[in-house]
């Protein structure tokens, strides 16, 4: 029966969220808009496999400041992880994937991690240079059935808070490849957006982590609100 519940509890979270900040895509949306009933926490997914989950924690810290300074949708800025296997899983709108090296999803993972895409969670993913070849696998087992999609410039989630008109930024540099955009939808909703040769999660980190230049980090940080925005608003 977790399997109805879990689409319940995906559903709650994310209308909670999405009830008063169903106009955030609009121009004009500032800090002082109405703040939403709950507040927003990323949840970062500890996958097994021995790549490093767990780096740069401070990352989705600072972007979630960032979001709640900047469109009004009440955040909780702290770093959390959390397993696939895990029932608080489902409790997140969103979470958040990156790292380098090796990553598994058992069978439960699988089946798990479908069900929660499928029943309103959003997953974004983050290739933090050497997870593209394992992610595109185990993503494959998630979605056999689809292949992960460039989204073209012109897509949505470029320009809802903040404009890309170039798409996904070049925050570090890597292989010199121009930075991409993979997605995978169901029903017409995007569940799964994935950023390669871009590395946008470095940008959110602590100043002193990268060393990247403030205006880098200031980038980062408007592209990820968009995801965060779209996400919750799509």
């Amino acid at each position: 029966m977790w399997f109805i519940d879990a689409g319940v509890i995906v559903h709650t979270a994310r209308f909670a969220l999405l009830f008063l900040i169903s106009s955030l895509c609009a121009a004009g949306v500032t800090a002082q808009s109405p703040s939403v009933s709950s507040a927003l926490t990323l949840a970062r997914i500890k996958y097994s496999g021995g790549g490093d989950w767990y780096n740069d924690p401070s990352a989705e810290v600072n972007l979630l400041k960032f979001v709640g300074e900047n469109t009004g949708v009440e955040v909780d800025p702290r770093y959390e992880f959390v397993e696939i296997g895990s029932e608080k899983f489902f409790s997140y709108p969103l979470a958040f994937l990156t790292g380098h090296g090796n990553m598994v999803f058992n069978e439960t993972e699988v089946r798990r991690l479908r069900t929660y895409l499928e029943n309103g969670g959003f997953l974004y993913v983050d290739d933090d240079y050497g997870l593209d070849k394992v992610f595109r696998r185990e993503i494959r087992k998630v979605f056999p059935d689809q292949e992960l999609v460039e989204l073209p410039f012109t897509y949505g989630l470029y320009h809802c808070r903040f404009n890309f008109s170039n798409g996904p930024p070049k925050i570090h540099e890597h292989d010199g490849k121009p930075a991409q955009g993979f997605g995978i939808f169901h029903r017409g909703r995007l569940v799964v957006y994935y950023t390669y040769e871009t590395n946008p999660s470095d940008g959110w980190a602590d100043p002193e982590i990268h060393n990247d230049p403030e205006a880098k980090r200031l980038e980062a940080l408007k592209f990820g609100t968009n995801i965060v925005v779209w996400a919750l608003t799509n």
